[in-house]
């Protein structure tokens, strides 16, 4: 996922759940009550939204995560308005691998996709763009809630998933292929999405949106993010617990 450079974003404190950020007091009623790997878990398997933090020190971005399973075209239209970033499809390399889905940089020919410095990872994970068959023009909340679900689903069974004649490229959908050896390789959102639903016992297959700030353009801070999962009754983690409880 795009980022800012490390520095640009509030620090957080790495032996805490919840991040707090450096000279700022947690939000009261939030993390410390529901910020916790088995309150995500129960959250991912209901079908609702959690917000996970990666760190401080790299994008420093909280997004949105769903299963892809459970995104319905109201939770695109969340994404939307109450994230703001792209809606993207994380899927694990294994099952992308099964689909024959690219990195994207490894797929385009082109002097632009080379020598990226993007001084929060390596690599990105993007691949391919998708619709679904069944979709019209793809963008629509509806459109885009068919297509997630049916790579939710085509996750779940990769091997008898017919990926060209299920989707078309391109499409609305942005997709991510994880890392082969998940959090031991990469920690972005991708990794830590999917590290989630595999502990969860769910297809892999997460949707993950940035959470943005109307005011500043920029990402939206760790203690705002938690504001508002205090607000909305979701779950927040910071992406060190993940990585604590799976890597």
């Amino acid at each position: 996922m795009t980022g800012q450079q490390a520095g640009a974003h509030p620090d957080t404190d790495p032996n805490t759940d919840e991040g707090t950020e450096t000279g700022a007091e947690a939000v009261p009623g939030s993390s410390s009550e529901h910020g916790s790997i088995d309150h995500a878990l129960q959250a991912l398997r209901a079908g609702e939204p959690i917000l996970v933090h990666d760190a401080a020190d790299r994008e420093g971005e909280t997004d949105l995560i769903y299963h892809a399973d459970a995104v319905t075209p109201d939770a695109v239209a969340r994404m939307r308005n109450d994230a703001g970033g792209l809606v993207c499809v994380a899927l694990g390399h294994d099952v992308a691998e099964a689909f024959d889905l690219p990195f994207y940089g490894e797929a385009v020919d082109h002097p632009a996709t080379g020598d990226h410095d993007l001084g929060y990872d390596e690599r990105s994970s993007f691949s391919l763009t998708v619709n679904h068959r069944d979709t019209y023009t793809g963008i629509t909340d509806a459109d885009r809630s068919r297509t997630i679900r049916a790579l939710g689903e085509a996750a779940g069974t990769p091997a008898t998933t017919d990926f060209a004649s299920e989707f078309r490229v391109p499409g609305h959908v942005h997709l991510l292929k994880g890392a082969p050896e998940l959090l031991a390789q990469r920690e972005g959102h991708t990794e830590l999405g999917l590290a989630l639903a595999a502990a969860a016992d769910l297809p892999p297959a997460v949707v993950v949106c940035e959470m943005l700030d109307d005011e500043t353009g920029q990402a939206r801070t760790p203690a705002d993010a938690r504001v508002y999962a205090d607000t909305h009754d979701v779950t927040y983690i910071e992406g060190r617990t993940v990585l604590d409880r799976f890597a």
